[in-house]
């Protein structure tokens, strides 16, 4: 009777909050807060849109973005300079450099080598938060809630060719456990109120199997019920990394890759930090950049560049590993995601389409900060158990393309009081004079992330921005103008001419699978990747059974600060997430085409095909992981 009225009381908690929404819909969601971006700024932003939207437009090649940088010296300083080059980096380097702000930013590896390229690739409010701030009565939780709501739709417009709307499948074992879901995600979707993406509505057990042919319908003692579908926003998320910082370029501002900081420069009367020394790892150079302030974005590693500051400064970073692994696509169909809100050891799970192939992966469990985390092989196998429950499909550990780790920095505010309680928001605080750190907060909600730490350091360094923030209302580089239907201009206008081994040129079809690949990585400047397929003999597949095209290889040298054989295979592509294997094979193509786009001697080349291979390794597939297959 116990667990009955547990069952009970949860039904009625969910309920009572439900209708308390409601209730308060005139007040909480019908009238949105007047946000920085609605504030009459229309001819700012129309012109920003012009500058990053032009199709001719060319970002300032790496030599010229090094220049400004060293060109900032102690009587001309940048106004702000960014210290890493992830989503929260690039977004505060965007927003800066669009209120007019002279901006620089330097990433030690590549933009989106860390955290923002090994994310769970969904764009959400929050459900977990939402189930929270019920049961707990934490209105700091439920504005949470809304606010990544609010931001999720925003991201999903500001770059409608690399996003999207995911709905995503709850199984039900039991009536409670339809009634419970079923009231909770309307409650999401009240919550969402005008940023809602679509409905959530229940399916029947037939219609369930329809949509996801895989789902088990009977496990371990229990029978499939039916299954609540909601939606949320997917997204590639290194490629909306390297729009972010390729969107900054052309706003102006100076961001460099495989460039790091060595240490900061301090005015010796007040020992407030005004630039730093930075070595170009490329290269081997050191130059010193002045600026007013320096915002610290570094993610995991934000710990490490406050310490460079002060030595003494209090740890705030409480790190989480997320493991994720890539299945074949029969796993799941193309259009529809899986999640388990709660395990048998009471971890979310979740399946979700991505790219042609299957993401699955589980919640954040404690670890320790390393520049390359690998998964182990028991957060691999409790992966393929967990799923295996809820499938109708042999799951077995050879079926796995690829498996990676990424570190996510839970933030600890040091000037709280109370420093026991972890922050699932964002955390911006100056605990040195000069230097503004960021972070915390979620992929979901980096623009808000970088509009509040550009407002801490234009307080911090009593700047004098031209405008208040746009971001809000501002498409990322190739996605103004982006329909669904751009494909299709790809599929007719273009051929794929290719170079067979014995050097005769013949041309190939641009493919709908090409075409469409193209389209929804680069958006409107696909027309460009395409003109180098046809027109430079380039219009190969890299990697049979993958849309990845040579010609893209020249096109993200040339345009996307792509400097190295890993940047194409994990970032600008996204090959090593989704088959080791398959990115292996086409590594010596990859580094023939980026030694004659940046003049690379043998010896270059050598090292960057031992570095990709050593790279390649830290992800755990079935070709490069020692395990025993077992029940899978």
């Amino acid at each position: 009777m116990s667990a009955t009225a547990t069952r009970l009381r949860r039904i009625a908690a969910v309920a009572t909050a439900a209708v308390a929404v409601t209730a308060c819909s005139g007040a909480v969601l019908l009238p949105p807060s007047v946000s920085s971006n609605d504030r009459g700024v229309g001819p700012v932003v129309e012109s920003m849109r012009r500058t990053i939207s032009d199709p001719n437009a060319i970002v300032p090649s790496r030599s010229v973005q090094e220049s400004t940088l060293i060109g900032a010296s102690s009587t001309s300083p940048l106004d702000i300079l960014v210290v890493g080059g992830g989503a929260t980096g690039c977004g505060v380097a965007l927003d800066a450099a669009t209120r007019g702000l002279r901006v620089g930013l330097v990433e030690r590896e590549d933009f989106s080598s860390g955290t923002s390229s090994r994310s769970t690739k969904l764009i959400h409010g929050g459900v977990r938060y939402l189930e929270k701030a019920v049961f707990n009565l934490d209105y700091g939780q439920l504005k949470l809630v809304f606010h990544a709501l609010e931001e999720r739709k925003q991201v999903i417009e500001n770059a409608p060719h690399l996003c999207h709307a995911l709905p995503c499948m709850t199984p039900c074992f039991n009536w409670f456990e339809v009634v419970y879901y079923w009231m909770g995600l309307k409650m999401y979707d009240l919550v969402a109120g005008r940023h809602i993406l679509h409905l959530s509505r229940y399916y029947s057990v037939q219609e369930s199997i329809e949509l996801f042919p895989t789902l088990a319908r009977n496990g371990k003692d229990k029978s499939l019920r039916g299954t609540v579908v909601y939606y949320d926003g997917q997204m590639n998320d290194s490629r909306l990394n390297v729009g972010l910082a390729c969107s900054a370029a052309l706003a102006g501002a100076a961001v460099l890759n495989h460039a790091e900081v060595v240490s900061f420069l301090k005015d010796e009367g007040s020992e407030r930090i005004i630039g730093a020394k930075i070595r170009d790892n490329l290269s081997g150079q050191e130059f010193e950049t002045y600026a007013e302030v320096v915002v610290n974005a570094a993610g995991p590693f934000c710990d490490s560049v406050r310490k460079m500051a002060n030595k003494d400064a209090q740890s705030m970073i409480c790190p989480s590993s997320g493991v994720h692994v890539v299945l074949p696509d029969y796993y799941s169909p193309e259009g529809m995601g899986l999640i388990v809100p709660k395990t048998k050891d009471g971890r979310v799970v979740f399946m979700l389409p991505w790219l042609g192939r299957t993401v699955a992966g589980t919640t954040d469990s404690n670890t320790s900060i390393t520049a390359l985390p690998e998964p182990h092989e028991d957060e691999i196998q409790f992966i393929l158990d967990a799923i295996c429950d809820y499938l109708n499909v042999k799951v077995r550990r050879t079926d796995v393309l690829s498996a990676w780790s990424g570190i996510r920095p839970l933030a600890m505010d040091p000037t709280a009081k109370n420093t026991e309680s972890i922050s699932r928001d964002h955390v911006v605080c100056e605990d040195f004079p000069g230097l503004v750190t960021i972070t915390g907060g979620k992929w979901t909600t980096y623009r808000s992330m970088a509009e509040d730490a550009v407002n801490a350091a234009i307080k911090s360094g009593k700047l004098s921005p031209r405008n208040e923030c746009i971001t809000g209302n501002l498409r990322l580089v190739g996605g103004d103008g982006w329909e669904s239907s751009s494909f299709t201009v790809l599929a007719q206008q273009y051929v794929r001419m290719k170079k067979t081994h014995g050097g005769k040129v013949v041309p190939g079809v641009m493919d709908t699978a090409s075409a469409k690949h193209l389209s929804h990585a680069y958006g409107t400047l696909a027309e460009r990747v395409a003109t180098i397929a046809q027109n430079e003999t380039l219009g190969k597949r890299l990697a049979h059974g993958y849309p990845y095209l040579e010609a893209e290889v020249a096109y993200c040298a040339r345009n996307e600060y792509c400097e190295s054989a890993i940047d194409f295979i994990a970032r600008r592509s996204r090959l090593a997430f989704l088959d080791t294997d398959a990115a292996g094979r086409a590594l010596p193509r990859i580094i023939e085409i980026l030694a004659k786009e940046h003049n690379w001697d043998r010896s270059r080349q050598k090292q960057e095909m031992q570095k990709a291979r050593e790279f390649l390794e830290t992800f755990k597939s079935s070709k490069n992981a020692q395990f025993h297959d077992g029940k899978h």
